[in-house]
């Protein structure tokens, strides 16, 4: 267990909070979608419970996530899940995934869709908080207790960040091959001696796992975009809720 007054804690839990809002923009997408057909008195009822279920099925998710991590060889499969999360978050990339999300004129359904959309969406989101967490369930659950209320309810603003200023999905991909790079050297299938071999070694590998992600997103979004001369890829959903689409 992490000490709560120890600057590891608040590192942590930081980013958790970046991974958050990062990756759950989506998210939040899907819980407007969801919900749109509702009522006007019961969206706010739909959005809330929606919600609370999300979190409590991903807290479920990320307890397991945390328990496989023990598992010799599942911190290295990890580890390289969080370089390809990270790549794809460089990467631009036109987004029409929501595009199928069901929506629901009742109460029971809007809720019941944003549980299992959120499930469903929640892969890489989880993979990373249980790697940010360092085992800890109180960081899980802190980290995500702060930023749902982000998310929810700051996410066209978040959107629009990240759309008008690429540097901080650049920079959030960064976090990712950090925390992926940090994450391979903590296998149980490594021995701790090796990291003394090395002085920092596992700050080092966390700054190449960074910069693995980021040249390699960037060379990859160079070649989608001459692929793409016409301009139309984004580098988040923001353009779609600047311009009031659906997406």
């Amino acid at each position: 267990m992490l000490d709560l007054a120890s600057p590891t804690f608040w590192i942590a839990v930081l980013q958790i909070i970046a991974i958050d809002i990062l990756l759950g923009g989506d998210n939040a997408v899907v819980i407007a979608l969801a919900c749109r057909k509702l009522p006007d008195a019961q969206r706010k009822k739909g959005i809330f419970w929606g919600v609370i279920g999300a979190i409590g099925l991903r807290v479920v998710l990320i307890y397991f996530a945390l328990q496989l991590l023990a598992v010799p060889y599942l911190k290295i499969v990890g580890g390289l899940l969080l370089f390809w999360i990270g790549i794809k978050l460089v990467i631009p990339e036109n987004d029409e995934g929501h595009g199928n999300v069901a929506t629901s004129a009742t109460l029971a359904g809007a809720i019941k869709t944003i549980i299992v959309a959120d499930a469903v969406m929640s892969v890489d989101n989880v993979i990373a908080v249980a790697a940010a967490s360092h085992g800890s369930i109180l960081l899980v659950v802190f980290g995500i207790a702060v930023s749902v209320p982000i998310v929810v309810w700051g996410s066209k603003l978040v959107l629009l960040l990240m759309d008008r200023y690429p540097v901080v999905i650049t920079a959030g991909g960064g976090l990712l091959g950090w925390i992926g790079g940090g994450m391979l050297l903590t296998d149980p299938t490594i021995p701790a001696s090796w990291r003394e071999i090395v002085p920092y070694s596992t700050y080092l590998v966390s700054a190449l796992g960074a910069l693995l992600v980021v040249l390699a997103g960037k060379a990859l979004a160079s070649r989608q975009h001459a692929g793409h001369p016409s301009g139309e890829l984004t580098t988040a959903s923001g353009r779609e809720l600047m311009e009031g689409k659906p997406k």
